[in-house]
This record gives C-alpha cells, sequence and structure tokens, in this order.
C-alpha cells in the first residue's frame, strides 16, 4: 500500500479540508488534490480525481463535499474503490475492518452558509481528526469471511 493520503474537497468541504490538513500533516503524508476554484470544484470531478489516484496506487483518501454522500457515490463509480461516509469512529474502524474501506468521506457541511447548515448537523473539527485517524490507523482485518465479500463486491464490477 502506498503510504501517501490523498485528499480532497469541493467548496463545500474547502474549509474542513484545510482544517485536516493542518491538524493531520505532521502525522500523515497528505497530498491534496483540490482544484484550483479557476477551474472548478463540482464534487463529480474532484472525487473521480482522488478515487482514480487511490485505485491505480492502492492508496486511501479522505474527500469533504457538504454532505459526503455526493464526494462518496461518485468515488464508487470508480473501479476498486470501497468509499464510505462515516460520522463517528465506530463506522471508520469497522469499514476498514471488514470493508477494507480505500476512501473516507467527510461532512464539510459545518461550514456551509447557515441556510443550508439547517440540513446538516455540524460535526466537531476534532470529531473528524478522530474519524480520520481511526480510519488511517485501522487495518483491514483479513479474515476469510471478509475477503470473500470484498471479493463478491469485485465481482460487480466486472
Amino acid at each position: 500500500m502506498n503510504s501517501a493520503i490523498y485528499i480532497g474537497a469541493d467548496h463545500a468541504g474547502y474549509a474542513l479540508k484545510q482544517h485536516l490538513l493542518h491538524n493531520l500533516s505532521h502525522k500523515y503524508s497528505l497530498i491534496d488534490l483540490t482544484p484550483d476554484y479557476t477551474e472548478g470544484d463540482d464534487y463529480p470531478d474532484v472525487a473521480k480525481k482522488v478515487a482514480s489516484r487511490v485505485a491505480k496506487e492502492s492508496a486511501r483518501a479522505i474527500l469533504v463535499c457538504g454532505s459526503a454522500e455526493g464526494m462518496c457515490i461518485a468515488a464508487n463509480k470508480i473501479k476498486s474503490i470501497r468509499a464510505i461516509v462515516a460520522f463517528n469512529e465506530e463506522v471508520a474502524c469497522l469499514t476498514r475492518q471488514h470493508d477494507d474501506a480505500n476512501i473516507l468521506c467527510l461532512s464539510g457541511g459545518q461550514f456551509l452558509e447557515p441556510s443550508a447548515r439547517k440540513l446538516l448537523k455540524p460535526m466537531p473539527v476534532q470529531t473528524a481528526v478522530n474519524i480520520v485517524n481511526t480510519f488511517l490507523t485501522t487495518k483491514f482485518s483479513g479474515q476469510e469471511r471478509h475477503a470473500r465479500r470484498i471479493a463478491k463486491i469485485a465481482a460487480l464490477e466486472k
């Protein structure tokens, strides 16, 4: 596995991504693939760019958008990607152990304008940092039943 961790965000996830870079760069080799806003920042484009690198290099990544769901949907369209949305450490841990998830999608909703924030319960930055740490430090269990299920998911991609 590549030791680089890719990270990307659209406009709604940009502020949280910046916080994650600030809080985690001392611990992980983070490579920011967030586009320059002059070239656009539609979440499907960011998800494709990051997920393609993860698939090619057997790496892991963090994607951030307003709800986390858009990035997750888009990233999962790339072959061999198992992107997940986690709102707590338990889900981040289980999806690594059981599903060998390779992309963590987070909600940057706490940084949206007030009218949009009514739809999303804000996630504190420290919670996001804890979820990322759990995701990046938890290993795949390697258990036969989990490997068998991942192989079945891979067969769906053919």
